[in-house]
């Protein structure tokens, strides 16, 4: 469900431009108190839950780790003076009530799992910065109208169970059950079963699925805060990325097999290669993406297998994964149809064998045109600098769009990096993200300043 075109009309541009003009008053006065060093000592401490050493972040779902995270998301939330909840996936709630407890939440947040070897700051900033923008808003005496939220999503990393964003995906209705109990770690559990173990789970995979549903109906828009993870921002010397778009992955197994045979004795006219094949294909993924004639399209064949992987044999059996993404779904979906024709037919002229199987294809997602306005509308209160871009990474913002109107806010990183060690954004630059979201969620969830705001449910695993 496609929120706005990734190219706005005039029309939209007009609409965007009225919503960017009529910035509500109360979240326009509001005096907020972000310290964004303290947000960096909380950041650190959250790193030293890890399966790696310092400075590297590795940190897996459900893992003995990921659950002092928890715990250390959780004291946050509580000392932010939000009610706490937890649904069957693992997703994680801190709750800011609204004045009309029967209003769809505004929500924000991202993830605190990390890859191996990766950094303190892909994710976190956007669970930490989303707890402290809550806080901020709190303190600054707002109540919203409607209940804000800040979401710690299980799992958005694909590393335990092969699997990227299982929370926000679930919250979607896009994760099969049957598909998810099909899923194995290395040790040969099921999610069902690590859940059940941390203390979340149901008597199914599919009650739990069902368990963490959310619908336009209790959830008004999302919007979530993280570092930009590419060079823009910080090349160009510009504070905030307002992120219009988010790409897509599709994801493709291809393997290619031939009769193989010894590299002395099997001569080059009587060759099957799947090695061979393997290389041509590479060559046209690259060449696929590049046809396009646009930038937002790129494609990568990021993993290589070849058996018997041994000097002096011939290669029989070739496995390649590859990844196209883009902003653009037709047009990524037409690189990939490129890209499936021309492995059948390497595989006819080279006589080899051929499997290709779609790993994933998610849809892209095109921000909410209310969202995208109330980033700028925060921009422009606060006089920072700033530019509309597209996201190329994925995020749990990325399903979450397929829910209600969704956005994103970048902050630069120190050259553009990410998923390794040395990843960092500046005390300043998180300080600045924060009151940009903060001021965005008060305009997108109205109320007042002033207000004592009110207690309510948080819903399952509820606590204050």
């Amino acid at each position: 469900m496609r929120r706005c075109p990734a190219a706005p009309s005039a029309l939209l541009l007009a609409a965007a431009t009225l919503a960017l003009l009529s910035f509500a008053p109360a979240a326009a006065a509001l005096k907020l108190q972000v310290d964004g060093q303290a947000v960096v000592d909380q950041l650190m401490h959250l790193a030293q839950w890890s399966d790696d050493p310092s400075p590297a972040v590795t940190r897996l779902l459900f893992t003995d780790n990921d659950m002092k995270a928890r715990a250390y998301v959780k004291q946050l939330m509580r000392e932010a003076g939000l009610q706490i909840r937890e649904d069957t996936m693992g997703n994680v709630y801190g709750r800011l009530p609204g004045s009309d407890p029967t209003a769809a939440a505004v929500a924000t947040g991202s993830h605190t799992d990390a890859i191996p070897g990766a950094g303190a700051y892909d994710g976190t900033v956007g669970v930490i910065g989303g707890i402290a923008a809550l806080r901020a808003l709190r303190e600054a005496g707002f109540t919203p109208a409607k209940p804000l939220e800040v979401v710690m999503f299980t799992s958005e990393e694909p590393t335990r169970f092969g699997l990227s964003c299982s929370g926000s995906r679930t919250m979607a209705g896009l994760l099969d059950p049957a598909y998810l109990d099909t899923l194995r770690d290395v040790n040969g559990s099921t999610y069902l079963q690590a859940a059940t173990a941390a203390g979340y789970g149901a008597a199914s995979s599919a009650q739990m699925v069902a368990g963490a549903r959310r619908t336009p109906a209790d959830l008004a828009a999302f919007l979530e805060l993280h570092i930009e993870q590419g060079p823009e921002l910080e090349k160009e010397g510009l504070q905030i990325g307002v992120v219009t778009a988010i790409a897509a992955p599709a994801a493709l197994r291809v393997k290619f097999s031939g009769d193989g045979g010894h590299a002395g004795a099997q001569l080059m006219p009587l060759r099957n290669d799947a090695s061979l094949a393997a290389a041509e294909l590479a060559i046209f993924v690259e060449q696929a993406a590049l046809g396009t004639g646009v930038i937002d399209t790129v494609a990568t064949v990021g993993s290589w297998q070849v058996q018997p992987n041994a000097v002096n044999s011939v290669p029989r059996e070739t496995a390649l994964e590859i990844d196209v993404r883009d902003i653009d779904g037709p047009r990524r979906d037409g690189v990939l149809a490129a890209i499936k024709a021309k492995a059948a037919a390497i595989a006819e002229r080279r006589k080899v064998r051929l499997q290709i199987e779609t790993i994933n294809q998610d849809p892209p997602a095109a921000c909410g045109t209310e969202v995208v306005a109330a980033v700028e509308g925060a921009v422009r209160e606060l006089g920072l600098s700033s530019k509309r871009m597209v996201s190329r990474a994925y995020h749990d913002a990325l399903f979450m769009a397929q829910i209600a109107p969704t956005g994103m806010v970048f902050i630069p990183c120190r050259n553009g990096w990410s998923h390794r060690p040395d990843e960092f954004a500046s005390p300043s630059d998180i300080a600045r993200g924060i009151e940009v979201l903060a001021l965005a969620l008060a305009q997108l969830a109205g109320g007042s300043e002033g207000g004592s705001g009110s207690s309510g449910s948080g819903g399952a695993r509820a606590e204050l």
